[in-house]
């Protein structure tokens, strides 16, 4: 599995890093091949409790986020270069936000105690609203889009809320692209002194 990054700030930019350059030479990777892997973003990403029946995504499930991760990231990365918005990937952002989102009740766990589950089934469309819901948010939001960083790991194009203190994050995932960096770095520093003694 591949793809599931959880540490964007949002869960809608936790959805665009489900399709990111993976760094130097690794090249794009798609994190949402199948349901399957659909269903572990859903969940990872804290849209479905655990306890949450859920039945089989089908490809329809698939192809819907993929579109609205395609129309998400337009408006983002339009957003980061100062272009505007991309009139069809509002419109279809904003349509999916319009659709009702699923419910949420409270139940019993085996041991008693309330547990938070979706009502009535879980949607696609649903789903969608949700997500759609948390890009509106944030592109409408002129504090979380001054948050709003690309990664500078090399060749990686994820992005993120930067909440760190003194706004200095530099990287998407300090153990991912930051610990690429820093190895990088060993290696031009080695490089440098071994030139200077040769």
């Amino acid at each position: 599995m591949t793809g599931m990054w959880f540490d964007s700030g949002r869960v809608c930019l936790d959805l665009l890093a489900t399709h990111a350059c993976g760094g130097a030479g690794s090249g794009s990777r798609e994190g949402i091949r199948d349901g399957d892997e659909l269903r572990l973003w859903l969940v990872g990403a804290g849209l479905i409790p655990d306890r949450t029946p859920l039945a089989r995504l089908g490809p329809d499930w698939v192809e819907a986020f993929r579109a609205l991760r395609r129309d998400v990231g337009t408006l983002v990365r339009g957003e980061l270069a100062g272009t505007g918005p991309e009139e069809g990937a509002l419109a279809r952002v904003n349509a999916a936000a319009a659709g009702p989102p699923p419910g949420v009740c409270a139940v019993p766990d085996r041991e008693g105690h309330l547990v938070r589950e979706l009502c009535g089934g879980v949607e696609c469309a649903g789903m969608l609203a949700t997500v759609a819901r948390d890009a509106v948010e944030l592109l409408t939001d002129p504090g979380d889009l001054a948050l709003l960083r690309p990664c500078e790991g090399d060749g990686c194009a994820r992005l993120y809320l930067d909440t760190s203190r003194g706004h200095r994050r530099r990287w998407c995932s300090s153990e991912q692209c930051g610990n690429r960096e820093r190895v990088a770095r060993h290696r031009r520093r080695v490089r440098v002194v071994g030139a200077a003694e040769g």
